[in-house]
C-alpha cells in the first residue's frame, strides 16, 4: 500500500482526535463572558477627613474593567497634585487596589513673628499657605521665597526666614514664620556715564529709583530693588528712543555696595549714539481686500520730523484698531525701519500681514490682593473669546502700569485647550494708593496755610479715586470732598463730582473779602492718546464781603457795589479741551500742554457770562541739564443778556501772569481819591513767558532743586463795569499797558508740590501798579 493512500486513511483519525480535545478543553474551560474578571475593588485606608468615594473617583478603569498599571499611576499622580495628602501608596491585594494614605495635617494659624518693616496682613496676602487648608511642604518653602521677595522689594536683601510647624494636636499644626530682616539697602549715589545729550537731572527725572533723602520714607523711591533697577534701565533706553537716539546703548546697570557710605551706587552706562529723523514713511498691505491709502492717516510719524519710537508704537496700535473695526481682527501690523546712519535717517515701513487665526480663551489674573478683577479686565480691548492681537495686550499693559495701582505689570501668553486658543497670564502686583497728610505752607498771596488731606486713588480696590481735604489759612479757608470714577458705565470716560466751599479775607492787596460754596460735576473723554475733553456743569453760590479799611480810605465804589449786590448763584456749563506731548507731566523736558477752556453762565442762576482761556506751554531740551520752556496765555469774558460781569469772575493781574508783581498788582484800577484803589477785574488779558531751567551745578540732584531765569510780559485790560455810581463817578484806568519783567526763579521739587522762590524786577509798568519783586509758593509739604 501506497503512502499516500495510508495518510488519506488517518487523516480523518487525526481530525476527530483534534474535535474531542476541543471538545474537552471547552467544557473544562469558564466560558467567554466568565472569562473576564469581576471589576477590582478599591480599598481605601488611613483617610480620616477625605471621603473614600472621593478618592475611589481618581481611578479609571480599561473598558474590561481592569486596573492596569496605567491607570494605578495616573491616580496616584492624581492623588499626590491635590495636595490633600502627605503621602500615597498603592498595592494589589489578590483582585483588589489597596490604597494607603496619609493625610496632610491641617493649618490652624499662619504667625509671623520678628516683622517690623511688613505689616501681617501684607505677608497674609503675598504667602498661599492658608488657615483651615492643608499643610504643603512645597507650597511651604516656596512662601519662605515669596517673603524675601516681598523684603527685597522694600529694601532689604540679606533677610533670613525660618518656617517652623507647631503640632497641635488632632492633625492641626501652627505654622511659623520667623523673620530676621536685617538692615535696609538703600541707594546713596546714582551715576550716570557716557550721557551728553541730556544730563544728569533729566535722566534722574526718567527712571523711577532715587537717591536717598530726608523723605524718603515717604516714597521709598530709595530702595535697592533688582526689578526696579531692571526697569529703570528700560525706560531710559526707552526716553533715548523717543528722542531720536536710535543707536543707544545702555549695558547692564552696575549696583555695587559701598561699605563706606553704608548704600549701593547704581551706575548707567551708555553709548548714546546720533540723533536720526524719519525718512520715507510706507504703508504696505499683505492683505487684498484691505486698501492701505485709507489707513494712511492713522500713521502719527511724519517725514523729517525727529526720530520718535513712541509715534512708531501709537501708529501701530492705531493701525492694528481701524484693522479689526474693518473686519479683519487677525491682521497684525509689522513696522519696519531701515537706518542709514550717513545721514542720520530711519526709513519706516508698516507691513499688514493676515495673522493666524487664534482667539483669546481666558484671561487669567494673578497677584491682585486688594485690585478688582473688573478694574484689570476693562483696561482690555479684547475679552474672552475675542480674536488675539498682540498689539491689543502690549496696549492693555501700558494701560495697566498707567495707573499707577501696581508695583510691577506683565501679561504672558500660554496654549489654551486647543491649537487655536490662548490664556492670556497676567500678573501685577498691587501696592498702596492710599494718600494721607498734614501739611503747612507759606505764600505771598495766602499767607499762612495748614492743610489736612485724606484720600485714595484706588478706593477698596474699585479704581474710584476719593479725596476729601480742609484748609485754614491767615487768608483762606477751605473745605473740598470729590470722587472720580474712571470707566464710567463701562466706557473710557471718567466721571467725577465735586462739593467745596472757600471763604477769602481782606488782605493788603484787596479790601475785600468773598465767600463760595457749591458743586461741580465733570465728564472727560479721551479723544486719542494725546487728546482729550472735559465737560463740566457747576453750581454754586458766591458772595463779595466787606471789612472796614484799616487806612481809613473808601472802599472802591465798584467794589461796594459788587458788596450790595449780595450772594449770587452761578449756574455755568463748561468744556476743558487739553492737549498734551509733553515727555514727563511733573518735570518736562519736551513736549507741548495747552489747554482751553470755555464756560458759559446762565443756564439758571443771577448771572450771564461767557469765559474763555487759553494756556499754552512748550518744552525743549537745550542739551545737558538746560531745558526751555515758552508760555503764552490769554482770555476773554464777557456778560450777556444785559448783564455785566461779576467782579469775582474777571481776570485780575499778578505773579500768575507776570512775575515782580503783587496779587492784583496790575490790570483796571479805581484811582479815585479817598478810595482803596482797589483792582477791580478787567475782561481781556493777555501773558507770555521766556524761560530757562536748569539743575544747580554741585548740588545733588537728590534734592530736587531746579533754577530758573525768565522773561515775563502781559497785561490785562478791558473793565466792562460802570463808572458812575448815582452823583458819583470814579476815576478807573484800564489801558492796555505793557507790563514786562526779568528774573530768576529756585524752585524745589517735593513729593507733595513744587516749591518756588522768584525774584523779578519790573521793566516796564503803569504808575500806579503794585510790585512785589520777592515772591514764595509754596504746595503743602
Amino acid at each position: 500500500m501506497r503512502a499516500t493512500e495510508r495518510d488519506q486513511r488517518r487523516r480523518p483519525a487525526r481530525n476527530l482526535q483534534a474535535l474531542l480535545a476541543a471538545a474537552l478543553w471547552a467544557l473544562s474551560a469558564p466560558n467567554a463572558s466568565a472569562a473576564e474578571p469581576p471589576p477590582a475593588r478599591i480599598i481605601v485606608q488611613g483617610n480620616q477627613r477625605i471621603d473614600a468615594e472621593t478618592v475611589r473617583s481618581y481611578f479609571r478603569a480599561t473598558p474590561d474593567g481592569r486596573y492596569d498599571s496605567a491607570a494605578l499611576d495616573a491616580a496616584l499622580k492624581g492623588l499626590i497634585a491635590t495636595e490633600l495628602f502627605d503621602r500615597v501608596k498603592i498595592d494589589r491585594a489578590g483582585d483588589a487596589v489597596v490604597v494607603h494614605l496619609v493625610e496632610a495635617r491641617v493649618v490652624a494659624r499662619v504667625v509671623f513673628e520678628g516683622n517690623k518693616k511688613i505689616k501681617d496682613e501684607d505677608l497674609a496676602a503675598v504667602v498661599q499657605s492658608k488657615a483651615r487648608e492643608p499643610l504643603q511642604r512645597a507650597t511651604l518653602q516656596a512662601d519662605v521665597g515669596r517673603i524675601m521677595e516681598a523684603y527685597r522689594h522694600v529694601g532689604h536683601i540679606d533677610v533670613r526666614v525660618v518656617p517652623e510647624i507647631i503640632d497641635r494636636g488632632k492633625d492641626s499644626v501652627d505654622l511659623v514664620f520667623t523673620i530676621t530682616e536685617g538692615a535696609k539697602m538703600t541707594v546713596r549715589q546714582i551715576n550716570f556715564v557716557g550721557n551728553h545729550v541730556f544730563g544728569k537731572r533729566q535722566l534722574a527725572a526718567v527712571i523711577s529709583t532715587s537717591v536717598t533723602n530726608v523723605l524718603s520714607f515717604l516714597t521709598h523711591a530709595d530702595v535697592y530693588d533688582p526689578d526696579r533697577l531692571a526697569a529703570d534701565q528700560d525706560q531710559l533706553r526707552r526716553y533715548y528712543f523717543n528722542h531720536g537716539y536710535a543707536d543707544i546703548s545702555i549695558a547692564n546697570a552696575r549696583a555695587e555696595y559701598d561699605p563706606s557710605i553704608q548704600g549701593f551706587v547704581l551706575t548707567f552706562a551708555m553709548d548714546e549714539g546720533q540723533a536720526y529723523h524719519f525718512g520715507s514713511i510706507d504703508l504696505k498691505s499683505h492683505i487684498p481686500e484691505v486698501d492701505p491709502e485709507r489707513l494712511r492717516a492713522r500713521i502719527a510719524a511724519h517725514a523729517g520730523a525727529t526720530f520718535d519710537d513712541s509715534l512708531v508704537d501709537r501708529s501701530t496700535e492705531a493701525l492694528a484698531l481701524d484693522l479689526a473695526k474693518l473686519g479683519f481682527p487677525f491682521a497684525h501690523v509689522v513696522p519696519h525701519t531701515n537706518r542709514n546712519a550717513e545721514v542720520r535717517r530711519i526709513d519706516l515701513s508698516f507691513v499688514i500681514d493676515q495673522g493666524p487665526r487664534s482667539y483669546v480663551e481666558r484671561i487669567d489674573i494673578h497677584g491682585n490682593t486688594r485690585t478688582k478683577d473688573y478694574v484689570i479686565r476693562r483696561e482690555f480691548d479684547i475679552a474672552e473669546g475675542d480674536a488675539y492681537n498682540q498689539t491689543l495686550v502690549d496696549r492693555a499693559q501700558r494701560r495697566l502700569k498707567d495707573l499707577n495701582y501696581f508695583k510691577g505689570v506683565k501679561i504672558t501668553t500660554r496654549p489654551g485647550s486647543m491649537s487655536d486658543r490662548v490664556v492670556l497670564d497676567v500678573d501685577v502686583a498691587d501696592q498702596s494708593s492710599g494718600d494721607f497728610s498734614i501739611s503747612g505752607g507759606y505764600s505771598t498771596t495766602d499767607g499762612w496755610l495748614g492743610e489736612i488731606k485724606l484720600g485714595d486713588r484706588n478706593f477698596q480696590g474699585t479704581g474710584t479715586a476719593v479725596q476729601t481735604s480742609v484748609s485754614y489759612g491767615q487768608y483762606s479757608r477751605g473745605f473740598d470732598a470729590s470722587v472720580s470714577e474712571p470707566h464710567l458705565l463701562d466706557s473710557r470716560a471718567t466721571g467725577g463730582a465735586e462739593l467745596f466751599a472757600k471763604q477769602s479775607f481782606a488782605n493788603s492787596y484787596q479790601s475785600y473779602g468773598s465767600d463760595s460754596y457749591g458743586a461741580n460735576f465733570a465728564l472727560t473723554t479721551p479723544l486719542n492718546e494725546q487728546t482729550g475733553v472735559q465737560w463740566r456743569y457747576s453750581l454754586s453760590n458766591q458772595d463779595v464781603t466787606l471789612s472796614p479799611p484799616s487806612s481809613g480810605a473808601t472802599v472802591s465804589l465798584p467794589i461796594q457795589q459788587a458788596a450790595a449786590a449780595g450772594p449770587a448763584w452761578v449756574s455755568a456749563i463748561g468744556s476743558t479741551t487739553t492737549y498734551s506731548t509733553l515727555d514727563n507731566s511733573k518735570s518736562p523736558t519736551n513736549g507741548i500742554n495747552s489747554q482751553l477752556r470755555e464756560d458759559l453762565a446762565g443756564l439758571g442762576g443771577d448771572v450771564r457770562f461767557l469765559r474763555t482761556t487759553e494756556d499754552a506751554r512748550y518744552y525743549k531740551s537745550l542739551g545737558g541739564d538746560l531745558v526751555g520752556m515758552i508760555r503764552a496765555q490769554g482770555g476773554y469774558v464777557s456778560g450777556w443778556g444785559g448783564q455785566q460781569v461779576p467782579l469775582l469772575n474777571s481776570f485780575f493781574g499778578g505773579p500768575s501772569m507776570v512775575r515782580g508783581f503783587a496779587p492784583d498788582g496790575f490790570g483796571p484800577r479805581d484811582l479815585t481819591s479817598g478810595s482803596t484803589m482797589d483792582n477791580v477785574g478787567g475782561s481781556m488779558y493777555w501773558a507770555t513767558t521766556a524761560e530757562l531751567q536748569s539743575g544747580i551745578p554741585g548740588v545733588p540732584d537728590e534734592y530736587g532743586l531746579k533754577a530758573s531765569a525768565f522773561v515775563d510780559a502781559g497785561s490785562v485790560f478791558g473793565y466792562a463795569g460802570p463808572t458812575t455810581f448815582g452823583t458819583q463817578t470814579v476815576n478807573v484806568a484800564k489801558s492796555n499797558i505793557l507790563r514786562s519783567s526779568i528774573g530768576v526763579g529756585l524752585t524745589w521739587g517735593s513729593p507733595f508740590g513744587a516749591l518756588t522762590v522768584n525774584y523779578a524786577l519790573p521793566v516796564t509798568k503803569a504808575a500806579y501798579d503794585v510790585t512785589q519783586p520777592f515772591n514764595f509758593t509754596a504746595s503743602p509739604f
